[in-house]
């Protein structure tokens, strides 16, 4: 060993549980998202309800946007076949700071070691 080596401290511990708490918050809201967005989209382009999967996507998607249905006056604007979810943009701008106002509780509560 020579004397200008170093010795490397390898951490193994991996993230701690405030990180768990951050993904999973992070993982769930995206999925909450990206069901809203795929509502958003497949009403403007006037897909098929009858379809399975744009059957899914809607069923699942409204449970997200049901609390916000009415805050507006208008719910969704109608233009030939294509529907513009008006409710459902309102949605995803409020689980997108519901998401945030979690991640900053979570952020004040966790823990992290600091390297000496």
């Amino acid at each position: 060993m020579s004397v200008n080596e170093e010795h490397i401290k390898v951490d193994a511990a991996g993230p701690s549980n405030g990180e768990y708490a951050r993904r999973i918050t992070v993982f769930v809201a995206g999925l909450i998202q990206g069901f809203i967005l795929l509502r958003i989209v497949l009403l403007l382009l006037d897909a098929k309800e009858t379809n399975g999967l744009v059957a899914v996507v809607l069923n699942v998607s409204q449970v997200f946007v049901a609390p916000f249905d009415g805050i507006l006056h208008t719910n969704a604007l109608h233009a030939g076949g294509s529907v513009f979810d008006v409710a459902a943009v309102v949605a995803l701008v409020g689980w997108t700071l519901l998401e945030g106002l979690v991640i900053a509780g979570i952020g004040i509560f966790r823990r992290e070691t600091t390297n000496p």
